[in-house]
C-alpha cells in the first residue's frame, strides 16, 4: 500500500503560536546545576536553532527543535500551568485551595527543584498539597524528591496508576546495561550540541543528566471514571495500561475544562517499539484509549495538554487531534497485519506503508520521534517474532562470519569499501551502510572502511526527519571515527539500588551468573529480611540461580547450605560484596562469596561497598 507523499505546510504557524501562548517567564539562563557544579541541564545549548536550517538536517525536525526548546513557566487556563523546555519532560501545576497539585515531576531531582522555583517566582510560595505520577517512565517520576521534603512516608495524596511501582523498578531490569547504551545513541547523549550534532531527540531536547529519586505513590487508580479531589481541585482517571507505558493513565479536570493526556497524544508520531528497547507497545489498544478519550472528555475540554510539548486549545483542535492519532495508531497496526497475514514481512511491509495524505499533512503525525518504518516493524514483531519465515534466514552465520563470506565473493575488503562508494555516490546511502557493514564488521581496524561508513552514517542522519534517528546515525559515525582500532564493549552489568525489591535483586544476580562456569555448582543460600518479614531462597543448580519467596523459612523444602538475617539495606551490602559475617544464621558463609564469583565481572567478596 503506498500513497503519494505530502508534507505540512511551514507556512501554518499555529505550533509556534501554541509553544508561547500563555508566556509568563523564562529561566535566565536556562541552566541548571548540582550541588557540585556541574551542569545538568543546559537549554542555551540550543539558541542556534534560531538561525535558518542548514544543509546538516531536515528543515522539519528543525522546527521541532525549535519549538521544544522553548522554555518557560506557561499558563495553560486559569489556575493550570506548565513549566517546558528544563528537562526532556513538562512539569504541570493545578492550583488547589491551599497549595499546588505537581503532575510529572521530570526526570532529575536538580530540574524539578528549578521547575517548582520558578513556578513560585511568579506565582507565589505555594506548597505542594498532591503529585500525580501519569506513567512508569522516569522522565515523569524522577525529579520527585526534588519537590517533596526527604522523608519515608507523607501526608499529601501521591497519585499513580495500578502497577506503577513494579513497572517503574521493573522496566529496565532485565536488559539494563543493553538500554542504557542504547539510550545514549538514541538521545545523542555524547554529540555535541549544534547543527552537525544533537539537535533534540524529537520528543523534547535531551536527557539531563542530574539525579534520579523515587518517591512510592499511596494513592493507587485502578478504574476509569474513577474520581479524586485533592486540595479541593476535581479530578477524574482514565486508565490506558499497555498504550505509551505498561502502567499509564489519563485524567480530566473537569472544573478547569483540561485533559491530561499523559503521553498517549503528542506533537509528534510516537514509538511503538523504543529504539533503546523496551516490549512492544500495544497500538491497537493505544488507538481505542484515544477514542475513548474523545468520547468521554473530548468534547468537554477546552485544552489538551500533555508530557511532552505544547497544549492544544480549542473544542475543534482537541477532536481533531485526538481522532487523527487514533486514526494514525489504528492505521498503522491494522494496515500491518492485513499486510502480514498476506505474507510480507515486517522490513517489506514497512518499505512501502505510508500514512494517508489526510494524515502526511498534519505536523503532530511527522516521525519525529517514532517513524513509520520502525514502528511497522515493531507491529510485526509483536505478532511474529524475529523470524520473518524465510527459510534461508533461519540459521543464518553471525554478522562477522557472514561478513567475510560476502567479501570473499566480492573480492576483498578494498573492493567492497570502492563499491561501497559508489553506491553512496549514486544516492543510495543505505546500500552503502550495508556494504561497509560488512566491511566493518570483518576488520573494525580497516581505517578506510570505518571511515567510510562514519560518512555514509553522517548523511543518513543529516537527512532523517526523525531525531533518534539522527543521534543513532550520528553516534555511530561518532565512534567509527574516535574508536582506535577495536575495543570491545564493556558490560558494566546491571546495579542493585536500595529502591528495587529484593525479588528484583535476585533477579539481577541470576541473569548475571556465568552459566558455564556455574555448571557444577549446587547450592542454596536461605535469607531471612527481618525488616520485610520475608524469606528468600536463592537455589543454584545446572547453571542457573533461580530464586522463591515465603513468609516463613520452614516452607521452604529441605535444608539450605546457608541461612543469613539481615536487614535490607544490609542485604543489599552482601550482594555488593561486604562482609557480613555477623549475618549468619546457619551454614558456612563462604556460600556467599562463592555465589558472587559465579557472576560476570565478578565483585571480590568482601571489598565493594553497596551502590547507595
Amino acid at each position: 500500500m503506498t500513497h503519494q507523499h505530502v508534507e505540512p505546510s511551514f507556512a501554518d504557524r499555529t505550533d509556534f503560536e501554541n509553544a508561547q501562548r500563555g508566556f509568563i517567564g523564562a529561566l535566565d539562563p536556562c541552566t541548571i546545576t548540582a550541588q557540585d557544579g556541574r551542569v545538568v541541564w543546559n537549554n542555551e545549548e540550543y539558541n542556534f536553532l534560531k538561525s535558518e536550517c542548514p544543509a546538516t538536517a531536515n528543515p522539519k525536525l528543525w522546527r521541532q527543535g525549535q519549538l521544544a526548546s522553548i522554555q518557560g513557566l506557561f499558563e495553560v487556563t486559569k489556575g493550570v500551568y506548565q513549566v517546558r523546555g528544563l528537562d526532556l519532560s513538562n512539569m504541570t501545576l493545578v492550583e488547589g485551595n491551599e497549595g499546588v497539585i505537581v503532575i510529572d515531576p521530570l526526570t532529575a531531582v536538580e530540574c524539578a527543584t528549578t521547575a517548582l522555583s520558578l513556578y513560585r517566582q511568579h506565582r507565589g510560595d505555594r506548597k505542594v498539597t498532591g503529585v500525580i505520577y501519569s506513567h512508569s517512565h522516569i522522565d515523569h517520576f524522577g525529579g520527585a524528591q526534588g519537590i517533596l521534603p526527604l522523608a519515608k512516608s507523607h501526608d499529601i495524596p501521591i497519585i499513580a496508576p495500578e502497577g506503577f511501582m513494579e513497572e517503574a523498578l521493573s522496566e529496565n531490569l532485565y536488559a539494563g546495561n543493553a538500554m542504557r547504551r542504547r539510550a545514549v545513541f538514541m538521545y545523542g547523549t555524547a554529540l555535541p550540541k549544534g547543527p552537525e550534532g544533537q539537535i533534540g531527540c524529537g520528543l523534547g531536547m535531551g536527557v539531563p543528566t542530574g539525579v534520579n529519586s523515587l518517591v512510592p505513590p499511596n494513592v493507587s487508580i485502578y478504574k476509569t471514571g474513577e474520581n479524586y479531589v485533592v486540595d479541593g481541585v476535581r479530578i477524574v482517571f482514565q486508565m490506558v495500561p499497555g498504550s505509551e507505558a505498561p502502567s499509564e493513565m489519563n485524567f480530566f479536570f473537569p472544573d478547569h475544562r483540561a485533559l491530561y493526556i499523559a503521553e498517549c497524544a503528542t506533537h509528534s508520531l510516537h514509538n511503538i517499539i523504543t529504539l533503546r528497547g523496551a516490549q512492544v507497545r500495544d497500538t491497537k489498544a493505544w488507538a481505542q484509549y484515544l477514542d475513548e478519550s474523545l468520547s468521554l472528555y473530548g468534547h468537554s475540554s477546552d485544552v489538551l495538554c500533555a508530557g511532552h510539548a505544547w497544549p492544544t486549545w480549542g473544542e475543534k483542535e482537541i477532536a481533531e487531534i485526538l481522532s487523527d492519532q487514533r486514526d494514525m495508531y489504528a492505521f498503522l497496526h491494522d494496515q500491518t497485519v492485513r499486510m502480514m497475514n498476506k505474507g510480507l514481512s515486517g522490513i517489506e511491509i514497512a518499505e512501502v506503508l505510508t500514512l494517508p495524505p489526510s494524515l502526511q499533512r498534519k505536523w503532530y503525525c511527522q516521525g519525529f520521534y517514532g517513524s513509520v518504518s520502525h514502528n511497522v516493524k515493531g507491529i510485526y514483531q509483536r505478532y511474529i517474532g524475529w523470524f520473518d519465515g524465510n527459510p534461508a534466514h533461519l540459521w543464518e552465520h553471525p554478522p562477522k562470519e557472514n561478513a567475510a563470506r560476502y567479501i570473499e565473493c566480492m573480492g576483498g575488503v578494498d573492493e567492497v569499501v570502492r563499491k561501497a562508494e559508489e553506491f553512496a555516490e549514486r544516492g543510495d546511502l543505505r546500500f552503502a551502510a550495508t556494504l561497509l557493514g560488512h566491511a566493518v564488521s570483518l576488520d573494525p581496524t580497516h581505517i578506510n572502511s570505518k571511515m567510510a561508513l562514519a560518512g555514509v552514517f553522517t548523511k543518513l542522519g543529516y537527512g532523517t526527519e526523525n531525531g533518534t534517528w539522527r543521534n543513532f546515525y550520528l553516534t555511530g559515525a561518532r565512534e567509527l571515527v574516535a574508536e582506535k582500532g577495536h575495543q570491545p564493549r564493556q558490560n558494566v552489568g546491571n546495579q542493585m539500588r536500595p529502591t528495587q525489591t529484593v525479588d528484583q535483586w535476585l533477579t539481577l544476580l541470576s541473569i548475571q551468573l556465568d552459566g558455564l562456569k556455574a555448571g557444577d555448582s549446587v547450592f542454596a543460600v536461605d535469607i531471612h529480611v527481618v525488616d520485610e518479614g520475608k524469606w528468600h531462597r536463592a537455589n543454584i543448580s545446572n547453571g542457573a540461580l533461580t530464586h522463591r519467596v515465603a513468609s516463613d523459612g520452614a516452607e521452604f523444602r529441605g535444608k539450605s547450605d546457608l541461612t543469613l538475617e539481615l536487614k535490607k539495606i544490609e542485604l543489599l551490602g552482601v550482594l555488593n560484596g561486604e562482609n557480613q559475617k555477623q549475618a549468619v544464621r546457619e551454614g558456612d558463609w563462604s556460600f556467599v562469596p562463592r555465589l558472587l564469583s559465579l557472576m560476570e565481572h565478578a565483585i571480590p567478596a568482601d571489598t565493594k561497598k553497596p551502590q547507595l
